[in-house]
């Protein structure tokens, strides 16, 4: 069985969907949230855990044949960041003490896009050394040290490591009104009926929807051979917001959206990162759908 933390989130759902779709056993794990969503409810087994409990953690190496490990499980920083670092790493560092002692095959880990910042060059791609750089908030600064950690505790072990540089996900269970990414608000603002605050035309960037996210990592668990342990993961292509209001508009006939035009800080490339070596070993590519979002949120909350 292939072992998803976290896998009652956005993006953990949806890789076990795609799991599932290929045939392979999930088990998931959630700490808080346990409500099962529509798609997975009876297709994969679920266990409450909290993955700073480090006996609980290699306990479910008793009850499952659990061959690789998906970790996404992470915390939302409050007031007291070394609380939230102290948090994070104990989850990883449990992952990965289990990874070693059930002798898997893969351990994919979630690192950010935001590991490229402070690169100029557009598209990123995974050559780019990571400069120090200041980061915009603790999750990202988390997430790009997340990296040396994994790949330093797996040497040796025969378990390979996956990196994932996760590209801005949004779709089915992404909060709606988030605070990460306006796109999700935006289209809230819509279904509501109301007039959305109007976007620059030109501005956007990196933006990968949901399933085909969950899609690519479980390609990545389940290609017979990687030839890397990083790997960026999107849609491969900047979006524009012009393209998200025509989009839009082309579903919901009589929709008028206001843009400004060009970009908010003036001329100038949107950032996005470069998925060849994703599709090259995997055969990945995306199929984007503003409509699917919409279909999913007609009877969904989120």
């Amino acid at each position: 069985m292939i072992l998803i933390t976290g896998g009652l989130g956005m993006i953990g759902a949806h890789t076990a969907r795609a799991l599932v779709d290929l045939g392979r056993g999930v088990v998931v794990t959630s700490h808080r949230r346990a409500e099962v969503p529509s798609f997975l409810a009876g297709k994969v087994a679920v266990e409450s855990l909290d993955v700073t409990d480090r006996d609980a953690f290699l306990a479910l190496g008793d009850r499952h044949d659990i061959r690789d490990i998906v970790h996404l499980a992470g915390s939302i920083p409050d007031e007291d960041p070394v609380r939230f670092f102290r948090t994070d790493t104990a989850g990883l560092f449990n992952a990965l003490d289990a990874a070693r002692t059930w002798g898997v095959r893969r351990f994919a880990v979630a690192s950010s896009l935001g590991a490229y910042i402070g690169r100029t060059e557009i598209p990123w791609h995974e050559e780019l050394a990571l400069p120090t750089a200041e980061l915009p908030h603790l999750i990202i600064a988390f997430k790009k040290a997340v990296e040396p950690l994994t790949t330093h505790s797996l040497q040796g072990s025969g378990v390979q490591p996956v990196v994932l540089r996760i590209g801005t996900i949004w779709g089915p269970l992404v909060d709606p009104e988030s605070p990460f990414f306006y796109i999700p608000p935006y289209i809230s603002a819509v279904l509501r009926g109301e007039k959305p605050q109007p976007l620059y035309a030109d501005d956007g960037g990196d933006c990968c929807y949901a399933p085909d996210a969950g899609r690519a990592i479980a390609l990545l668990m389940t290609t017979r051979t990687l030839r890397q342990d990083t790997y960026n993961l999107s849609s491969g292509r900047p979006f524009t917001n012009r393209e998200f209001a025509e989009a839009l508009q082309k579903i919901t006939p009589g929709l008028q959206l206001d843009l400004l035009p060009g970009r908010q800080d003036g001329p100038g490339d949107n950032p996005y990162l470069d998925i060849t070596r994703l599709t090259h070993d995997t055969g990945f590519t995306p199929d984007f759908d503003v409509a699917d979002y919409v279909a999913w949120r007609a009877d969904n909350p989120r």
